[in-house]
């Protein structure tokens, strides 16, 4: 039966430590599951919305990219998949009388976990200038505010439309036409956050900013190595891949500076067999510390350089540039430097090495582990010279797998969602809407913070996400929001940005992907890309949370009307009714998307064309895949510190919080741990379970706290630590990014710890 949400805030003092787990899923997932959805949605609605999920007319999960094969199970979804679905499909409801009783001072004193549970929020609200409770306003009074900020600015580059990767393609495509006959391309996007280092190192070297891997080729691989990713916790369908993968006799390299229960052993809950037994994924544990992983691929390529036989001569003949300052780049590659920058043991590498050898078809998977640190970008471009040694691009059962996390990131991307988009794709939106869109480049999530900070931006308005809470430096973002004259929220439930707010501000609730959309051409359904290309509908049954929610496309296409006016000749209305009117456009400017209605009612979509990947064919600057030679960086870190990575629980989904356990790796009951290995807590004098504050070091002599944290002693990698985002994200300094993407560095955050004087 569904539950009430929680009046107070559960206290998280004295979180419960106990030996972490070194299996995931089976039994345990089911159970916990279950009893999560039905708190949230009660038994009949689990039944009915569950079972929906990622079918093929059903709904795509509101979690993360993973895609789906062309035969799915009755059940395709994952724990936390289900956890998503079940916050979104919940019963609680959060109404204009909840505003009435929490003015935004309480909201901001709440956890993130508090608001969340909430519920589904029912009606547009609005904070104004001076007051300190939201009040129910009129979807009119709500788009006229925001038409009034607007006009007011004195440039549209004054204006910020931050996107999350829930959006669905229809409603991404709506925004960043919107904001671009507006005047700007400021358009950052949660991807700046995460896989921009994928995209900016993959552009360069493959042409293409994607994956260039299926499903299928995961299942036909000879080696897949999974580096910087936790896929138990943020990708829990990506084991069954693996396990499949495993049958057929692949192997798989996992490195990272933790281990993670998911790549020690997986228990499938969908078998007999896996639920009992399960299966072993990782051959070999690479236990790398924090930034090793750039250091750790140059080596291995200069062992294939040296390996009789080990390089793909006539791939690298045919297809690559940049191969002979490469090679002399690599043959350079030091063991000793190696070896201190990643902690690992020669014959672990050797072993590496004799496994990548033997492979004939190897894919890479990666996630934040290594996308967020300085040199990221550099680091996933010697991944791809290791691919492109063994001409493992454009080959079955090989090639690149960044793992996105949101299910419609790269979509958004796709659709035009980019503060720096080609002049091709101006030119395509130019002749289809008779508008001249700004040419010069917009401001990505970081700069759009500074701009913020600077006043040099007036006016954000967020399609989805949690921009304050995912964001870094937390007291500069929140001083930064606070600058802005209007902040705007297109969400479904309560975060933490709707605490941090400018001088005005606005809640404007939206349909969720469980939710049916009903307009007046009819039902409609939205469109998502998942991690590997594939596009396809998403279609919610459930009756909406209440009837004055407006779905996405409808909320841009009304803003728009109130904003543009008469001076627009988009048909806004006519998009805002009938949803294929949005897929036409997109089929005109789009690559990929010819014929889209036609190919979009096909059941389970349709693959976008991959020129790597189908052809062998690199639309780089140089016309072939591009061999790179950055200098090996890795980070130096203090006598008496410890380099931090920024990581999830596994009841979490990037900064929604489900609840306060990480049963994985033994912690219960609360967020605020730091995992330390037990010799490096030794030296520091702190004993497992003292608290401690985390206080980050940076160049610019900023302290920046965190307060209390419980000292876990734990395996991890010697010199590096971890904790949970986003309570870490006070640490990250603003200004420390990744070089050409500016990824804000969370992965890699030189830390000290101080015994907390309450202790």
């Amino acid at each position: 039966m569904a539950t009430k949400p929680p009046e107070g805030d559960p206290v998280q003092d004295a979180p419960r430590v106990e030996a972490p787990r070194h299996a995931a899923a089976g039994l345990p997932a089911i159970g916990h599951t279950l009893r999560v959805a039905q708190r949230q949605m009660g038994p009949a609605r689990t039944a009915r919305t569950l079972l929906r999920v990622n079918q093929k007319d059903g709904f795509d999960c509101p979690g993360c990219a993973w895609p789906e094969g062309e035969r799915r199970h009755v059940a395709e979804f994952c724990e936390n998949g289900a956890k998503a679905v079940a916050e979104e499909a919940t019963l609680r409801r959060v109404t204009p009388d909840f505003f009435a009783a929490h003015p935004v001072s309480d909201l901001a004193s709440r956890s993130g976990y508090w608001l969340g549970q909430q519920g589904r929020i029912t009606r547009p609200v609005y904070l104004a200038e001076g007051a300190d409770h939201y009040e129910a306003v009129t979807w009119e009074r709500a788009f006229a505010i925001v038409a009034e900020e607007l006009g007011a600015l004195g440039s549209p580059d004054e204006a910020l439309f931050y996107t999350s990767g829930r959006t669905s393609n229809e409603a991404a495509f709506l925004l960043q036409l919107f904001a671009r006959e507006f005047g700007t391309n400021n358009l950052p996007d949660c991807s700046n956050m995460c896989h921009e280092s994928s995209g900016s190192a993959l552009t360069e070297t493959l042409g293409v900013g994607k994956g260039s891997v299926s499903l299928e080729d995961l299942h036909r691989a000879d080696l897949i190595v999974v580096a910087g990713q936790n896929p138990g916790t943020n990708h829990p369908r990506m084991l069954s891949a693996l396990e499949e993968a495993k049958r057929s006799g692949a192997k798989i390299i996992s490195v990272n500076p933790l281990p993670e229960a998911g790549l020690e052993r997986f228990r499938n809950p969908q078998t007999a067999r896996g639920m009992i037994k399960g299966v072993r994924l990782t051959d070999l544990f690479l236990q790398i510390r924090i930034g090793g992983d750039q250091a750790l691929f140059r080596l291995l390529n200069k062992l294939v350089l040296e390996a009789p036989g080990g390089v793909d001569e006539a791939f690298v003949r045919e297809h690559t540039h940049g191969y002979e300052e490469f090679a002399a780049a690599a043959r350079t590659a030091d063991w000793d430097e190696t070896l201190a920058a990643t902690g690992l043991d020669r014959a672990d590498i050797e072993r590496a090495a004799r496994m990548v050898l033997a492979s004939e078809r190897t894919i890479v998977c990666w996630a934040m582990g290594l996308t967020q640190h300085k040199h990221a970008v550099a680091t996933i471009r010697e991944v791809v010279n290791l691919l492109l040694l063994r001409g493992c691009v454009g080959r079955p059962g090989a090639g690149v797998c960044p793992v996105r996390g949101h299910s419609n990131v790269q979509g958004d991307r796709t659709m035009g969602i980019f503060e720096r988009p080609s002049a091709a794709f101006l030119d395509a939106l130019e002749k289809e809407f008779g508008f001249s869109p700004p040419r010069h480049h917009g401001l990505d999530t970081v700069r759009a913070i500074r701009a913020l900070r600077d006043g040099d931006a007036k006016v954000f308005f967020a399609m989805g996400g949690n921009f304050v809470g995912a964001s870094p430096d937390t007291a500069v973002t929140e001083a930064a929001m606070r600058r802005a004259r209007l902040t705007v929220h297109v969400s479904t439930k309560l975060n933490r940005s709707h605490a941090v707010t400018g001088t005005r501000a606005l809640i404007l609730p939206t349909l969720g992907r469980t939710d049916r959309d009903e307009q007046r051409s009819g039902r409609q359904f939205v469109t998502v890309e998942d991690s590997m290309g594939m596009v396809h509908a998403s279609r919610g049954n459930l009756p909406p949370a209440s009837e004055h929610l407006l779905s996405e496309p409808a909320i841009v296409a009304r803003l728009a009307r109130a904003v543009l006016g008469p001076r627009s000749r988009t048909p806004w209305e006519e998009f805002e009714n009938d949803y294929a009117t949005i897929r036409d456009r997109i089929s005109r400017v789009v690559p990929g998307f010819e014929d889209f209605n036609t190919r979009i009612a096909r059941p389970g979509g349709f693959t976008l064309p991959h020129a790597p990947r189908d052809e062998r064919r690199f639309p780089t600057a140089t016309g072939r895949a591009n061999f790179t030679a950055a200098p090996v960086e890795y980070p130096e870190v203090p006598e008496g510190r410890l380099l931090l990575q920024t990581l999830r629980s596994h009841d979490q989904y990037n900064t929604t919080i489900y609840g306060l356990d990480d049963r994985y790796r033994g912690v219960r009951g609360g967020r605020r741990v730091v995992l330390v290995h037990p010799q490096d807590a030794a030296e520091l004098g702190l004993a497992d379970g003292v608290y401690a504050d985390l206080v980050s070091e940076w160049t610019d002599g900023v302290e920046r706290r965190a307060p209390g944290f419980r000292v876990v002693h734990y395996p991890t990698a010697r010199g590096c630590a971890a904790a949970y985002y986003p309570e870490t994200n006070v640490l990250v300094p603003l200004d420390a990014t990744a070089d050409t993407s500016n990824t804000p560095a969370s992965k890699s955050v030189i830390v000290r710890l101080e015994q907390s004087p309450t202790d």
